[in-house]
């Protein structure tokens, strides 16, 4: 039996937030959303079938190959499709990896952890059909039922994304709710969450590998949340900006503080601009540059008011 020692187990779990923070570091704080929506695929002149949506990311990917610190794809938009759908993603994921592109597939599981474990299966493990570098996740069994899927991401070199606070304004009655009971009580649900997340990231040097995800637009809720972005050390993944409503003003007001551990994630804006390539590697390079501004001066404003 081999053994692990605890500076290659470290080394584990910090694996997937150094790779990220690298590119990052080197081509922006933006995530590429590849959502191949009905509409988009019509627009873009394909069938809205599996092959259209394979297409659509093909290109999608293209546009986002070193221009974006990672891509993120919508699992919903391939399950449609059964069977063919799903082989379409692992394609895709696959041509990701060859391309060397950070992968998150936003799938949003959760539920009791004997039956998430099956996950790790399809998406974290040597030789998973759909192998990605992260994927999202819904803590509606309690934060703590994810821990041990968590530990298998973490194992792997792989990391996860925790809805905290989404971007819809549905999400707000539910995530600013007022615990009951538990370590967290008299704490909002979404307050527990992050701090159970948080957990993961302790000891790690730079940024840990498991991240939640924040909505750009809920600056107008953030104070009754409990939460600080600016205090979490993971990467946060944050929807919302472009066509949900958010701009700049927004990323700076919600993520005032953080230190460049937020990765914002644009899909239909970007799509928007194809099926032309050289059209979409433009948008992407123009939007890339917008959001790096704002969280720059979202990182100085935290640091004026901390002095």
């Amino acid at each position: 039996m081999v053994t692990t020692s605890g500076e290659e187990l470290k080394a584990q779990r910090s694996d997937f937030g150094l790779r990220l923070s690298n590119s990052m570091a080197k081509y922006g704080p933006l995530c590429v959303g590849i959502d191949p929506h009905r509409k988009l695929l019509t627009d873009w002149g394909y069938n809205v079938d599996a092959e259209g949506a394979e297409l659509f990311s093909m290109r999608m990917l293209q546009a986002a190959n070193g221009r974006a610190a990672a891509v993120k794809f919508q699992s919903s938009m391939f399950e449609r499709y059964g069977s063919k759908g799903f082989e379409a993603l692992e394609r895709v994921l696959y041509a990701a990896r060859q391309m060397g592109v950070i992968t998150i597939v936003d799938c949003l599981h959760g539920g009791l952890s004997t039956t998430i474990s099956a996950i790790a299966d399809a998406y974290f493990k040597p030789g998973a059909p759909m192998l990605a570098d992260a994927i999202t996740l819904l803590p509606y069994y309690g934060a703590r039922s994810l821990n041990g899927l968590i530990s298998e991401a973490l194992e792997n070199g792989r990391g996860v994304f925790v809805a905290s606070l989404t971007s819809n304004p549905e999400g707000m009655s539910l995530q600013t709710s007022i615990r009951q009971s538990g370590e967290y009580k008299g704490r909002t649900v979404a307050y527990g969450i992050a701090s159970t997340a948080q957990k993961h990231n302790e000891g790690i040097d730079g940024m840990g590998s498991v991240g939640l995800i924040i909505g750009a637009t809920i600056g107008q809720w953030m104070q009754d949340s409990g939460v600080d972005p600016s205090k979490f050390t993971g990467p946060i993944l944050s929807p919302g900006y472009g066509w949900q409503g958010a701009e700049a003003k927004d990323l700076k007001t919600v993520f005032k503080g953080t230190r460049g551990n937020v990765l914002v994630t644009v899909s239909r804006f970007i799509a928007s601009h194809g099926p032309d390539i050289a059209a979409l590697s433009q948008a992407t390079e123009s939007i890339a540059l917008d959001v790096r501004q704002a969280l720059l001066e979202a990182t100085e404003e935290g640091e004026q008011q901390s002095k």
